[in-house]
């Protein structure tokens, strides 16, 4: 049997000398021998691809059906893909983006002709999936793969809720039908959550665990930086980091703007986020994986799965929030190289944004009890549009809060939208207090890992509970700083011009939301041109890694507006190309900023010489509606609660030309625009909507 296991990873690789490493043959022995359920927690680049390619051989030697891979991501897919077909593995996909291949795939599957199914977890609920294609894939399956497995466990860095469904699918598979798990990144806590879900049914699970230290990286902190400053670092010393590799960013905004200043001063570099189009995504792995660019500027959209084995360097321009979550990114570099530079430079904004994404995944019960009435009162399939004006919940929070609904029983995928089961369901108020506990410790770990005095890959082997945790010998705590530490005022005057840029495009809301009657608003379709308003400006995003800073600060009280963010406010309208310049100004009223807001509007008036209109009248208090709410309940919250009162209604009749409407913060945009066609009904031929900042 080893033997025969040589060989398969020798096709592989490659190379007629290689070897198993340290618990790779022991996992496959495991899984063909003796049909077990086996965990693997081993460093990234380890191999645990292996493992299951070469299990899979041996199994379709001896006659079992198809190993499926449960894999979260495209990207995963193609690299697993393209090492299968390496292995003279046939491997095939069934996911979003190849729906049309869907028959082929099926049409193979049915002639035993596929040796590896990847699918993604989300794919397993798909009605026409689980009904057609499941169960037969279920009793037929030779080996079935789990990775990335720290998804499982909500107390996972990047938990999912569609891996739980996985839990349903080790209950359907036959008895003696072997199970792999793999993850680099799970601490015992995670571990023990992920083994005690592959047990289901009182399975027993082995747990191959190995050192997690990374004896190719160099880690290296570099604190207490501006904006501008860690900007300026990238722009003098970018071509210092050795070959080619990811320069990592928090929110989107940021790394268009680093990789901007980069290619400003002639670096080969591009942007790679959730915006990115997923065939443009592809090409830019590729231009990496082959070293046409020095880096790619990356969200975590860029994450699990990437895999080029010479990537020289990771840096953070701001810290993930946890250390666990650092450890899988930065194992992207130095698989297959003797060394590989790590660099973190961490920004004051990083906790606000760390507070921001810890609360947006995490279900409410108001919110759950919400969506569970809506569906049982409706006695019918309701789509996510449908729902969404029933329950004030934005589409993602509600996208996330029916999977985990339905992984708990409660709710059921069908087609046409979401049913209620009728099973009970009780809000896990304790469990969810637990993880986000846990989620503030990580965050304040990674606060630690920041201004560490001891070994930088210790600390991070011991957040993952690895027992052989010791100094590396290598980090910038152990040796010194082993880079550059001088930052050129030419550099930071670069990234200075990048970050004082202003004025970012806010484009009006064309269409009402569906559904609107059910809320009382009786609007459906296109908003009539003759209500709508024209392209309008924001200062900044409030991401935004220059102004976004300032303006987070400045939003958090209400004060007159500071002499540089009106010298700021005038360069945007300066730099505006409108069809015609404003001819008055009318501010929308705040609850919150009422200061701010006069201010600003008195001072644009004063030192662009327009008339200031006034202000909308607030009817009942003014605007309603929780921030971050969705679309339909955002819209009906200012509904009827912004009107054009006698005074400005008498100035409003005077006005020939477009009005500059003047707010504070732009989030959903209802507000502009149900400000704007009041102020259009009210026979304002234009409407240029302005506002300090956006959440967007």
């Amino acid at each position: 049997m080893r033997d025969a296991a040589l060989k398969a990873l020798r096709t592989l690789v490659g190379r007629d000398d290689a070897d198993f490493r340290d618990g790779q043959f022991e996992a496959v022995q495991a899984l063909v021998d003796d049909r077990s359920r086996v965990l693997v927690v081993q460093r990234t680049g380890w191999g645990k691809s292996a493992v299951y390619f070469v299990a899979t051989a041996l199994r379709r030697a001896e006659g079992a059906g198809p190993t499926v891979i449960v894999s979260p991501l495209l990207a995963l897919m193609r690299d697993q893909i393209a090492a299968a077909e390496r292995a003279g593995v046939r491997a095939v996909t069934m996911n979003s983006a190849n729906a049309t291949d869907w028959d082929q795939v099926r049409a193979a599957l049915a002639a035993d002709e596929v040796d590896v199914l990847l699918v993604s977890p989300e794919r397993l609920n798909n009605p026409r999936f689980r009904d057609e294609q499941l169960p037969d894939l279920a009793r037929r399956c030779g080996l079935l793969v789990v990775d990335e497995a720290h998804c499982i466990s909500d107390w996972g860095h990047d938990f999912r809720p569609d891996y739980r469904r996985i839990r349903s699918l080790l209950g359907e598979l036959p008895q003696g039908t072997p199970v792999l798990a793999t993850t680099a990144t799970a601490n015992a806590r995670v571990v023990e959550d992920v083994a005690e879900q592959l047990g289901v049914g009182g399975a027993a699970v082995r747990t191959v665990r190995g050192p997690l230290a990374r004896a190719s990286l160099r880690l290296g902190v570099l604190p207490r930086l501006t904006p501008e400053q860690r900007i300026g670092w990238l722009v003098a010393h970018l071509d210092d980091l050795p070959g080619s590799g990811i320069i990592y960013c928090l929110t989107v905004s940021a790394a268009e703007d680093v990789a901007e200043a980069l290619r400003s001063v002639g670096a080969e570099v591009a942007s790679y986020t959730g915006r990115t189009d997923p065939e443009e995504r592809q090409g830019l792995e590729e231009a990496l994986r082959h070293n046409r660019v020095k880096a790619l500027v990356a969200t975590s959209a860029l994450g699990m799965g990437f895999d080029k084995p010479d990537l020289g360097f990771v840096v953070h321009l701001g810290a993930p929030s946890s250390p666990v979550a650092y450890y899988q990114q930065v194992g992207r570099a130095g698989r297959a190289t003797e060394r590989a530079d790590v660099l973190l430079l961490p920004g004051s904004e990083d906790r606000d944004i760390w507070s921001y994404f810890a609360t947006a995944g995490m279900p409410r019960q108001d919110h759950a009890d919400a969506v569970l009435t809506a569906l049982a009162e409706a006695g019918r399939p309701l789509s996510t549009p449908a729902l969404e004006t029933m329950v004030d919940v934005r589409r993602t929070r509600l996208e996330l809060l029916l999977k985990v609904l339905d992984v708990d029983g409660a709710v059921d995928k069908v087609s046409g939208g979401w049913i209620s089961t009728g099973q009970p369901w009780t809000y896990d108020r304790e469990r969810y207090t637990r993880v986000a506990e846990a989620r503030q410790r990580e965050a304040q770990l990674m606060l630690d890992y920041e201004t560490a005095t001891t070994c930088r890959m210790a600390f991070l082997q011991e957040c993952l509970d690895d027992p052989s945790a010791q100094p590396c010998g290598r980090c910038d705590v152990c040796v010194g700083p082993f880079y550059p530490t001088d930052i050129p005022e030419q550099a930071q005057e670069t990234a200075r011009q990048r970050l004082g840029g202003v004025g970012v495009r806010l484009d009006p809301r064309a269409a009402w939301p569906t559904g609107m009657p059910r809320l009382g608003v009786d609007v459906k379709g296109r908003i009539p041109a003759e209500e709508v308003a024209e392209p309008g400006r924001v200062l900044a995003r409030l991401s935004d890694l220059g102004w976004g800073q300032r303006l987070r600060g400045l939003l958090r009280e209400d004060a007159p507006v500071p002499d540089d963010v009106v010298r700021a406010c005038v360069q945007v309208l300066a730099q505006w190309d409108w069809a015609q310049r404003p001819v008055g100004i009318v501010s929308v009223p705040s609850r919150a900023r009422p200061v701010l807001i006069g201010s600003l509007a008195e001072q644009i008036s004063r030192i662009g010489r327009l008339p200031l209109l006034g202000a909308l009248d607030p009817v009942d208090g003014g605007p309603v509606g929780e921030s971050g709410g969705n679309s339909a309940f955002r819209l009906a919250g200012v509904w009827d609660r912004l009107v054009v009162g006698p005074d400005l209604a008498a100035q409003m009749d005077a006005v020939r030309g477009p009005v500059l409407l003047v707010d504070d913060l732009v989030d959903s945009r209802w507000t502009m625009t149900v400000a704007a066609r009041a102020l259009r009904r009210a026979g304002a031929p234009a409407v240029l909507p302005m506002a300090l900042a956006t959440q967007g």
